[in-house]
């Protein structure tokens, strides 16, 4: 494989990483808690929510294509790869828990994508109109820092399965 090819491949894997991974860890450690502190109570917090989610669901999402574009890329070129399914060295079996722990994400991204969220801002509509249950608002939104903490946990695991994939 071409050297040109690869070194794009990576630099485009690196953003996608950071936009995805990074844009996780930024969420839970630093926005949501200073928008629910200044919004506390305040119905511009389930606008302020819900663009978020808006902005950041597309990013994620784009992150996401380039990262299996790239990452299949970067895979056939290492030398360590020696085909589809085929388990044997120590380097496939730290790629096979890289991708279990990717497929993980991608399952808590998907619910959260399909279910909690379109949920939430359904929620969240209602509350503004004065018509909904903010118990169940927070149920909901617990379930989505729930399943994003997850998220970050299992992001946190591909980069220390690439790292170790990488020594070797």
């Amino acid at each position: 494989m071409s050297q040109s090819i690869l070194a794009i491949s990576y630099f485009f894997h690196l953003i996608a990483t950071v936009v995805w991974i990074g844009g996780l860890v930024m969420m839970v450690i630093l926005i949501w808690p200073e928008m629910r502190r200044t919004l506390a109570g305040n119905p511009a917090l389930y606008t302020m929510l819900t663009r978020m989610r808006q902005r950041f669901f597309p990013l994620t999402n784009l992150s996401l294509a380039v990262l299996l574009v790239t990452g299949l890329i970067q895979m056939t070129g290492d030398s360590n790869y020696e085909g589809v399914l085929q388990i044997t060295n120590e380097w496939s079996r730290v790629i096979l828990l890289k991708h279990i722990a990717i497929g993980g994400m991608f399952v808590c991204g998907m619910v959260m994508q399909f279910w909690v969220v379109p949920a939430l801002e359904r929620t969240s509509l209602l509350i503004e109109r004065g018509k909904g249950d903010p118990t169940e608002w927070d149920k909901l939104r617990r379930r989505e820092v729930r399943l994003t903490w997850v998220n970050v946990i299992l992001g946190i695991l591909v980069l220390g399965f690439t790292a170790w994939a990488t020594a070797i």
